[in-house]
């Protein structure tokens, strides 16, 4: 028995009918099956949307944005981030020159140390000494006493010598000693005093929280200290000792002292020991002997310009050289293991290497190229030097000089002859008096900038912006950023709407209700102000630019999923109750299946309208954040940042190359996504349209 399909048996039969019937009349008749063509709801759909010219001219919009966007930069030769530079003459700051006023120190190199808080108050204290014509001066520090002797013009040497007390002048309070009420003896910090123990301890008796006595004329004051002591002091008028009393000659050198104002400052010398005196506030001093000074630290105010550009000159040699000019016309001295010489020429010392050759130059006018660096030649040094003395000289604050400076080429490099000789010429240069004292020197070179604002060009089809950037890269990139922004706001909004919207149409009652509530607060919200709350904060905790991002998307989802939620109740408050719905309940499928896996699907087409017209909207709510510098931030690109860059009035006016293209593609992505929103609008209920 041979077996048969059904279906193919019937397919034969009405092919042969078909056939014979139009043999018979050469025409279908209007109630053959074959003129009936069913389509499926989703090919209804499209062709219902492709016969909307704006919805389709929508669509080709987004598919040229997308394509421009994500795949454009892959064949375009720039990046967002790449700076772009050029060659340009301009006007430059090409050096400074200024006389040094800070003096320096070098260690001498004989083991002494000087503390910090001295080393660091040294500049006020050799000016001191420059003003008040002192020669020398002393200073007491926490760890010795310290010498300043001039050694010559600008140059000043530091010494450290252990100090001495050895008596007190003037009206000084002076400590006696620490009297123990255990022992009823004092501890003297002077010489002993007879009978003053037992008048301590009578007074101390009668009054034993402190108090005041007086012997032999003078004054003893006690105050309590630690485990029953009293600290003793005396106000004494008057040449004191604080040790062994010294001779008649000794007080006549130290009264001839004090009464020359100059020379008090820096000691006097007795017996072969220098003694000097210490001024307090109140005019007593104190007297210390110091019995030997070791040399610590060289101080001067001089620069060491070499005569050959990058010649090392080591702190060793500086220092050596500094103390060698204590001689008044120099000499030979030795530094880094060789023999140099320093002399006084056309007043100016200068240091000389073994051999004679002019090694340092030390001047007190510092003349560096703008940038500080240490690189500029001898002789460029020297004309500036003199054409700066001549100004002051003359009281000129702006003056000019011509110089041979060495040629540069289109491409700011250094131009050579054929024989490899640098080539020169003539430059002029522009010295001007700034307020503070310093001269600045202008003149033209060739110098490798960034390339700001450049107009749309072969290279640059779009021109640069501010930041030397491609115009054109960065409109395509943050086409990225800016259309990424708005299809994961939407989703999130989707996303939240649909779970919070679906629970609350199917349950109702009290689910209902709380969902909807919270709906209304979010309404509610103050939209823009919470996202100006939330740029300020992340400019202050100065967040990474792609943290940033992911804030201000995550941040514009929460705050915008309400109405959606609202659209999707609304659906599904109308399908609950329809006869697939009883179906599914009837047959016992799950809660959450019956929501997401029969509701959801029949409110597709309203979701996808409401994402399709919220995602414009969406990117011009980043574009406005980051325009306002509250969404993402430079050098990230968006479109909103890009216009940001050009924000005043004045940019906008000169730079429009950079601001109408970013703003035509807002406008067209917004308007083709509202395109194809409508398109799909009237596609999915074409009842509404008519």
């Amino acid at each position: 028995m041979s077996q048969f399909n059904l279906n193919e048996v019937l397919k034969s039969r009405r092919a042969d009918k078909q056939q014979a019937q139009a043999g018979q009349e050469g025409e279908l008749r209007l109630d053959d099956l074959s003129r009936v063509k069913v389509l499926s709801p989703g090919r209804q759909v499209f062709k219902r949307f492709i016969r909307n010219r704006l919805a389709v001219f929508g669509s080709v919009l987004l598919i040229i944005m997308f394509v421009f966007s994500f795949i454009g930069p892959l064949f375009y030769a720039y990046g967002q981030k790449q700076i772009f530079y050029k060659y340009e003459s301009r006007n430059v700051n090409y050096a400074m020159a200024k006389e040094n006023t800070a003096f320096t120190g070098y260690d001498a190199g004989f083991g002494g140390t000087v503390e910090r808080t001295v080393n660091n108050a040294m500049n006020s204290r050799i000016k001191s000494m420059i003003e008040n014509g002192y020669e020398a001066a002393c200073e007491l520090g926490n760890d010795g006493m310290y010498l300043i002797e001039k050694l010559a013009d600008d140059v000043y040497l530091t010494s450290v010598g252990d100090p001495e007390q050895i008596c007190t002048y003037g009206a000084a309070e002076v400590t006696v000693g620490t009297y123990s009420q255990v022992g009823k003896k004092i501890e003297w910090e002077i010489d002993a005093i007879d009978g003053l123990e037992e008048a301590a301890r009578d007074a101390i008796a009668a009054s034993p929280k402190g108090g005041s006595f007086e012997l032999d004329g003078v004054t003893y004051t006690f105050t309590k200290g630690k485990a029953k002591s009293f600290l003793i002091t005396a106000a004494f008028d008057g040449l004191r000792y604080t040790g062994e009393p010294m001779d008649g000659a000794f007080e006549e050198a130290f009264a001839a002292a004090v009464s020359e104002g100059s020379a008090a400052a820096a000691g006097f010398e007795y017996d072969g020991a220098m003694y000097i005196p210490v001024y307090s506030a109140g005019g007593a001093c104190s007297v210390y002997r110091v019995r030997e000074w070791t040399p610590a630290r060289v101080y001067s105010r001089l620069t060491f310009s070499t005569f050959e550009v990058g010649a090392p000159v080591s702190e060793s040699l500086k220092a050596a050289a500094l103390l060698a000019t204590a001689a008044p016309e120099g000499g030979p001295f030795e530094a880094d293991g060789k023999t140099w010489n320093i002399a006084r020429e056309d007043g100016f010392w200068i240091i000389r290497d073994e051999s004679g050759e002019g090694y340092v130059e030390l001047t007190p006018v510092s003349v560096r190229y703008y940038d500080g660096s240490d690189t500029m030649e001898y002789r460029l040094k020297k004309a500036l030097e003199e054409k700066i003395e001549a100004m002051a000289a003359a009281d000129v604050k702006t003056d000019t000089m011509l110089y041979d400076l060495p040629m540069q080429t289109q491409n700011g490099e250094y131009a050579y002859d054929e024989n490899g000789g640098l080539l020169y010429q003539e430059t002029e240069m522009v010295i001007s008096r700034r307020d503070t004292g310093e001269y600045v020197v202008n003149c033209d070179q060739i110098i490798y900038v960034i390339n700001m604002y450049a107009a749309p060009s072969g290279e640059h089809l779009l021109g640069t912006d501010g930041d030397g950037f491609d115009v054109l890269a960065r409109i395509m990139y943050g086409g990225r950023v800016s259309l990424m922004v708005g299809f994961v706001v939407v989703f999130l909004e989707i996303l939240l709407g649909v779970i919070m919207g679906g629970l609350a149409g199917y349950y109702g009652k009290w689910v209902d209700m709380l969902i909807m509530r919270l709906v209304d607060i979010f309404y509610c919200l103050p939209y823009m102000p919470i996202m100006i709350i939330i740029g300020a904060a992340m400019d202050a905790l100065r967040m990474d630019t792609y943290i940033r991002l992911i804030i201000m998307m995550a941040a514009l989802g929460l705050l915008g999923w309400a109405g959606v939620a609202r659209l999707v109740r609304g659906q599904i408050l109308m399908l609950r109750e329809q006869e697939f719905m009883v179906a599914t309940e009837a047959t016992g499928i799950r809660v959450k299946d019956r929501i997401f896996h029969h509701l959801v699907p029949n409110i597709m087409p309203q979701l996808i309208v409401q994402a399709t017209m919220g995602i414009g909207g969406t990117i011009l709510t980043e574009s406005t954040l980051s325009f306002l510098g509250l969404g993402v931030k430079h050098p990230l690109a968006t479109w909103g940042t890009i216009i940001n860059s050009v924000s005043s009035a004045s940019a906008m006016q000169h730079y429009a190359f950079i601001w109408i293209p970013v703003g035509l593609l807002i406008c067209v992505t917004v308007i083709a996504f509202n395109f194809v929103g409508d398109g799909l609008r009237d596609a999915y209920d074409p009842k509404a349209k008519r």
